[in-house]
């Protein structure tokens, strides 16, 4: 069967097999209360929701949060500081700025940028395991999901289909970020292309998912163009403004909230960065903006 339901800002579809329609339906159902669940949970459009109310208050005193809020907060600083700050939850104000929130983006001016940076930072977040609670050590930061909700999500949508007895599923959301789970009938995996971000008539590189993910970030996905030059959402929390150098990346790992948090240090770091800090059991396909467009396999 297939499905599919919006939420978190993006579709998440569900392609699965069973012998039993109905325990399959049963899944399904149960995997977009999940999802649904999760919108409510880390949904920064929603002013109830436990990440909204985060960041309305952490700056004026350590707000106690769920285990759950709390462990995923904590495994962003981790992928903040693996990334050498590349990676960063706290964008959101950056984000605002450049109107990629809610929006296609637009040139902000350079001031706007000076200010917004002053909020951003991974390091401005204190977690206390103690106490499980979030501070933040000035007024404005605004932690975004954007970077890392959808890979949370779709690895807690793959946990349920799997403790629902489903063996063979191919998860999506927003087209970005996929797993595959087991293999479909008569199948070694599920085949998925890598787009040529060129030509999208032909694919640039296959893979087969079995028990994996695979998240893309590409400079394609959302972008404005002012004064000739293409700016996209993918943004350098470091300078301010939109990373350049590459057009997409492509990163395979066994969970999606690895894949999903890698694409953008990789992306935003590039290529030499990523062959020095490419982390054990993760593969990365990298595609160059130079003039020979290169597009290859990390080795």
């Amino acid at each position: 069967m297939e499905a599919s339901v919006e939420a978190m800002g993006s579709a998440y579809s569900i392609v699965a097999y069973d012998e039993d329609r109905y325990a399959l339906q049963n899944a399904v159902d149960a995997a977009f209360d999940e999802v649904r669940r999760l919108d409510g949970l880390l949904s920064n459009y929603k002013p109830a929701s436990e990440l909204s109310k985060i960041n309305q208050l952490a700056a004026d005193h350590p707000v106690v949060v769920s285990q759950e809020v709390f462990d995923l907060l904590s495994a962003c600083l981790e992928y903040s500081r693996l990334s050498e700050g590349a990676f960063d939850i706290t964008v959101g104000d950056l984000m605002k700025v450049w109107g990629f929130y809610k929006g296609s983006g637009h040139l902000p001016h350079a001031g706007e940028v000076q200010e917004a940076l002053k909020t951003v930072g991974w390091r401005k977040v204190r977690l206390d395991p103690e106490h499980r609670t979030v501070f933040f050590t000035q007024q404005g930061v605004e932690l975004d999901p954007g970077g890392i909700g959808k890979g949370y999500a779709v690895d807690r949508v793959v946990a349920i289909l799997k403790r629902k007895g489903i063996h063979s599923a191919l998860v999506t959301a927003g087209g970005s970020s996929i797993y595959g789970l087991g293999a479909p009938p008569n199948e070694k995996g599920w085949s998925i292309d890598i787009r040529n971000p060129f030509d999208e008539s032909k694919p640039e590189a296959e893979v087969v998912l079995k028990d994996q993910s695979m998240s893309t970030s590409g400079s394609y996905e959302k972008f404005f163009t002012a004064d000739g030059k293409v700016y996209s959402h993918i943004m350098d929390p470091r300078t301010g403004f939109p990373a350049t150098g590459m057009i997409s990346v492509s990163v395979i790992a066994s969970r999606t909230l690895d894949t999903e948090a890698w694409t953008k240090p990789f992306f935003i770091n590039g290529r030499d960065w990523a062959s020095k800090h490419q982390p054990p059991g993760v593969r990365v396909f990298l595609c160059e903006d130079n003039k020979d467009h290169t597009c290859a396999w990390l080795q």
